[in-house]
């Protein structure tokens, strides 16, 4: 039983359509394309602290499957850099940080992290 089991806690996620207000897949895709994916501040504070205990990597692997970011070979080890914000890691606390937007992003949040489970 997950904590959104509650009928008063339920929300209703709306349709992702440009007739509901939403982007049109142009404009989404130019949106979602100056999204950083690369040299992260999570990323560079993981890879700071490997370099720091003399692990050596690489990164952004194009040879493996999903690209990690950071790759150990000597380990045969792929790392995967993700925001836990966006996928809606201890979300009660988390999601008093969004200002902006919150009848789009709460319900899209929340639909990611439970569709997950």
């Amino acid at each position: 039983m997950t904590d959104y089991d509650k009928e008063d806690d339920k929300i209703i996620v709306p349709r992702f359509e440009e007739s509901a207000g939403f982007y049109t897949l142009k404009q989404r895709s130019y949106n979602m394309s100056s999204i950083k994916g690369k040299n992260s501040k999570p990323e560079m504070l993981l890879r700071k602290a490997l370099w720091s205990k003399n692990i050596r990597f690489r990164l952004h692997d194009k040879s493996l499957p999903g690209r990690p970011d950071i790759v150990i070979k000597k380990y045969k080890l792929a790392i995967f850099v993700d925001a836990e914000f966006w996928h809606g890691f201890d979300w009660k606390t988390n999601r008093e940080r969004i200002k902006s937007n919150r009848l789009f992003w709460i319900p899209k949040i929340v639909s990611v992290r439970f569709s997950q489970n």
